[in-house]
């Protein structure tokens, strides 16, 4: 074996093994006791998840995954198992070695780095999938990667690419699927929804107390908040758009899926589609590109659920740009990233 082989760990999000209610909460329990995702002391979040969230949602939780399943079962699992192989037939087999996980259930984290570690690699490159950075995405990826780790005799060189916003490839992919949707519909407003995180996360990050959580710090993307999730969105928002040529005055940025009575970054995605509809607007082009897979947040809440609340309100047209999947511009993007690292 070549001694110079490198090892890409592709890392997603993670789903259910199926649609039952038992698979659903053992997904939940797991993904929520990550005190990168909740963060609040052990016990209360043991509590809290097992005793109330996991048994209570899971129910609910299930019958949104059933709408979301296909015969090739879950999308977020299945587009990142298209995007690992179209990424292993781009890369020379003999200088790369390329697998993919998921953070929580099947395929783990240790599977992959198993596989990795039993190809002898002189490097691993981690690539969460996850554009913007957050604690609980790809702070979690990273803090796993290396539990398992150090448990290794031998530990290779190990790199996290720690966020992509402003790749040319991911633009570029954001830019082709939103001029499909525009050369057929001329739209009144383009809408950015991002995955939402509670502030006191935020305000953890901050760098010399520079976060106010306002777009008075966020309007400028700078050494001081370039690791700043809200940032970080409202960049990827004027950088997709301005490829696309859109006007900034049709131009919103949301934040969607928040969880528990705790303040959220703002502004809401349901608040802004209120907003929206009082002000008139009716056709409304949405993009979701804090996730690169479709999923339960980008297919049925943002897809089904707010396009629903939206016609409710007197909206006629509510399109869902898909997320990047396996397309081919995204793979370019992956490839380059590897490159990169190397």
């Amino acid at each position: 074996m070549n001694k110079s082989q490198i090892g890409v760990l592709l890392v997603n999000l993670g789903t259910p093994d199926s649609t039952s209610t038992p698979d659903v909460r053992k997904y939940l329990r797991e993904f929520l006791m990550d005190g990168r995702v909740i963060d609040i002391p052990s016990i209360p979040r043991w509590l809290l998840v097992n005793l109330i969230i996991a048994p209570f949602r899971s129910p609910k939780s299930a019958k949104e995954y059933r709408k979301l399943w296909t015969d090739r079962g879950s999308p977020l699992l299945f587009h990142t198992e298209d995007l690992r192989d179209k990424v292993k037939e781009k890369m020379p087999r003999e200088k790369y070695i390329v697998e993919m996980a998921m953070r929580y259930q099947t395929p783990s984290i240790e599977e992959g780095l198993k596989k990795l570690k039993a190809a002898n690699v002189s490097k691993i490159i981690v690539i969460p999938l996850f554009p913007q950075y957050a604690s609980a995405t790809n702070g979690s990826v990273a803090e796993k990667v290396m539990d398992i780790a150090k448990t290794w005799q031998i530990i290779p060189n190990i790199v996290f690419v720690t966020n992509f916003v402003d790749h040319p490839k991911f633009l570029e992919a954001w830019q082709e699927l939103g001029l499909e949707y525009m050369k057929k519909e001329d739209y009144d407003t383009f809408l950015f929804s991002y995955h939402g995180l509670p502030e006191r996360q935020i305000k953890k990050g901050s760098c010399d107390n520079y976060c106010q959580l306002s777009d008075k710090c966020c309007a400028n993307y700078n050494k001081k908040n370039q690791f700043c999730y809200r940032a970080q969105c409202f960049h990827t928002t004027r950088l997709v758009s301005g490829s696309l040529n859109l006007p900034k005055e049709l131009v919103k940025t949301s934040f969607q899926s928040r969880l528990g009575s705790d303040p959220w970054i703002k502004p809401y995605t349901d608040e802004v589609i209120k907003d929206l509809a009082a002000k008139g607007k009716k056709k409304v082009l949405v993009f979701s590109p804090a996730f690169v897979a479709d999923c339960l947040e980008t297919t049925v809440e943002v897809g089904e659920e707010y396009k629903e609340q939206f016609q409710e309100l007197g909206g006629e047209k509510w399109d869902l740009v898909p997320s990047l999947n396996s397309n081919d511009k995204w793979v370019e993007c992956i490839e380059d990233l590897i490159y990169q690292y190397s």
